[in-house]
């Protein structure tokens, strides 16, 4: 039994199509990456250019993309069986690869494990499921609040209906935003930001 204030939320949220994210946020090129049994992701930063880079560990083994071109920068098909996934280790972790070789990079999925849900700046980033199991990924302005039509402070930007969400969230530069299925890969990005000490 749903309260009258709930179904009006969940009707809300299946109404609201799915809209682009807004400005500064633009799709990466390529913006959905076909990874088929993808995992989980984390974030790192390239040590020479200090961008993000999103690691994806799937039952294919390991991949490590560049988040603002959305470059596969390196492929590890056959990672060492007792570190392949990240529930072998304690803070659900796996090896970084490529220019990250060997840097422990956490991951989010289906092992557990979450991404940042908020930007030091006021983005924020909620996961609904108004009809289960199909998610949909909010991007709001408003604190959560998700408050008024969608596109103005909140951003319906998409809809997990052809495979199951594994995670969603930005990194922690607040630069890149990531949702992850079981079968592929979506980002966005923003250009850099500046937060005072």
């Amino acid at each position: 039994m749903i309260t009258e204030y709930q179904q009006r939320l969940r009707e809300r949220y299946i109404a609201a199509p799915v809209l682009p994210a807004p400005e500064p946020w633009r799709p990466v090129p390529d913006r959905r990456t076909p990874i088929g049994g993808l995992l989980g992701i984390g974030f790192a930063v390239h040590p020479d250019r200090g961008h993000d880079l999103v690691m994806v560990v799937s039952s294919a083994g390991h991949g490590l993309f560049d988040a603002v071109t959305g470059e596969r920068i390196a492929r590890d098909r056959d990672p060492d069986f007792d570190t392949s996934t990240p529930d072998a280790h304690p803070d659900l972790a796996c090896p970084g690869l490529g220019p990250i070789a060997g840097a422990p990079v956490r991951i989010a999925g289906l092992f557990g494990g979450g991404l940042h849900r908020t930007t030091p700046d006021g983005w924020t980033l909620d996961v609904v499921s108004p009809e289960w199991p199909r998610d949909r990924v909010i991007l709001s302005v408003d604190g959560g609040a998700h408050e008024g039509p969608p596109g103005g402070s909140w951003w319906h930007v998409f809809h997990s209906d052809y495979s199951e969400l594994r995670a969603a969230g930005f990194s922690p530069s607040g630069r890149t935003l990531a949702v992850a299925t079981s079968s592929d890969l979506t980002l966005w990005t923003r250009p850099g930001l500046e937060f005072g000490d």
